[in-house]
């Protein structure tokens, strides 16, 4: 059972912790990233970012590289269309690790750095909308 909001851990690429908010209206989860840079590495489509885990501030800044799985059309929470960068990682919430997809967008003005979707919390988790941080408090709750 998750809460509307938890922490999670990306290790893969060195993010300890960061606040997510569980958004059952989107497919796709969705992390604030900036300074994205694609590049080619043995023949595949990779990308490197920066991204800030600690919402409302940049520093820690963390660096990042991964494999692209695609690039995807999504349809962002202004109604707009954009294209993203589409990566796969590793994600650990509570005791369960498991691979996510995580589309990289610029969500510096939004509340959240992260938004875990649908496609994550399918037949893993349920959510009680009415209660926060049912897996544990993170270092800043």
């Amino acid at each position: 059972m998750l809460g509307w909001r938890e922490w999670i851990a990306l290790p893969d690429l060195g993010v300890d912790t960061i606040k997510v908010k569980i958004d059952t209206g989107a497919k796709t989860s969705a992390i604030h990233a900036f300074d994205v840079r694609p590049f080619e590495r043995d023949g595949e489509e990779w990308v490197s970012f920066c991204l800030h885990p600690v919402q409302r501030h940049r520093l820690p800044s963390v660096e990042c590289e991964a494999r692209v799985l695609e690039k995807r059309h999504v349809r962002s929470s202004n109604g707009k269309q954009e294209e993203r960068y589409v990566i796969k990682t590793k994600a650990r919430i509570g005791k369960k690790s498991f691979a996510i997809e995580l589309t990289l967008t610029n969500r510096d003005e939004m509340g959240f750095r992260m938004l875990l979707g649908r496609e994550a919390i399918n037949r893993r988790f349920l959510v009680d909308p009415g209660h926060s941080y049912l897996l544990g408090k993170g270092p800043s709750s």
